[in-house]
């Protein structure tokens, strides 16, 4: 079954055993997945990784990650989103893997199609680049834990995004649905959002058409929605005053290399002319990478 509308609320994964489960068969894409996954203390679960290449976030709590070749990788995490940057592993396709947290949990699955079948790996938090993009009330921060570039992955690309409250982010609209070498990549899109605060909090999401009868949607998003970019121009992503705005955006397309080239819409690119005449929001950053690694304690059995 596919999904009927790009915002994906959540809640409306019923019947499975993540908050949020979105396949590309749901997504009636090809790429690009991402699940949640919440765990009581000693909870555990295992899934197999199939045809793809995941990445284990934390969102809260920590874990110990476990692959069927024996590897195992103990996760810190985090005690939110809100509070720092995590750590994180890296499992390949054609695997099974087993999530354990001691003290519970919640945690993205971040996915990705793929073809090559790269080791298993431990992303440390202190490896976490943290940019400042934009100015003024365009100001945010990106965790680039898993960018092009930065994490080595065969398809799947994968950032966080913290915006302040009051403040637009993934602005001026852009959008990365066509290959055009060396300007813009084609990558399907997966937006999953947090709001800091009370049940109260929200937030907005545009994605307009970039070509005829594309994607058009204005979502009001709340803790644990998603939505689906499979073409268009995406953004603003708008965090209502007093809310700050977390969200986790997937990425994948079938792009020989592994980019992230994208286009502003040529109605809003003028705004980035604008930043070097104002500040950067002074409540950035909401914190920084670690600077020193945590000790990665070999599991039982491997050699230090």
């Amino acid at each position: 079954m596919t999904f009927a509308d790009p915002h994906v609320p959540a809640g409306t994964a019923t019947g499975t055993d993540y908050a949020v489960d979105i396949t590309p068969d749901r997504a009636d894409w090809r790429y690009s997945s991402l699940r949640t996954l919440t765990l009581p203390q000693n909870g555990s679960h295992t899934f197999p990784t199939g045809d793809s290449e995941w990445i284990v976030l934390p969102l809260s709590g920590g874990c110990t990650v476990v692959i069927d070749s024996g590897e195992s990788f103990e996760l810190h995490g985090r005690d939110g989103v809100f509070s720092a940057v995590t750590d994180f592993a890296y499992l390949p396709r054609d695997a099974h893997a087993t999530v354990t947290a001691p003290a519970g949990g919640r945690f993205a699955l971040a996915g990705a199609r793929c073809e090559r079948r790269l080791p298993a790996r431990y992303g440390p938090a202190s490896g976490v680049p943290v940019e400042l993009r934009g100015t003024g009330n365009c100001s945010r921060q990106v965790n680039n834990f898993a960018a092009a570039g930065v994490f080595e992955c065969d398809r799947l690309i994968a950032v966080e995004v913290l915006t302040p409250g009051g403040n637009w982010s993934s602005y001026p609209p852009h959008k990365h649905d066509e290959h055009r070498p060396g300007l813009e990549s084609e990558l399907e899109e997966i937006y999953y959002f947090e709001i800091a605060g009370d049940d109260t909090g929200l937030g907005y999401q545009r994605v307009s058409p970039s070509r005829e009868k594309g994607t058009d949607v204005l979502a009001e998003v709340r803790s644990g929605d998603a939505v689906l970019i499979p073409d268009g121009w995406h953004g603003p992503s708008m965090a209502a005053p007093g809310h700050d705005m977390y969200y986790l955006n997937v990425m994948a397309g079938p792009g020989a290399e592994r980019q992230w080239l994208i286009c502003d819409h040529p109605d809003h690119a003028w705004i980035r002319g604008t930043w070097p005449e104002q500040p950067v929001d002074p409540r950035l950053p909401l914190y920084p990478a670690p600077q020193e690694p945590a000790p990665q304690e070999p599991a039982q059995g491997e050699a230090r």
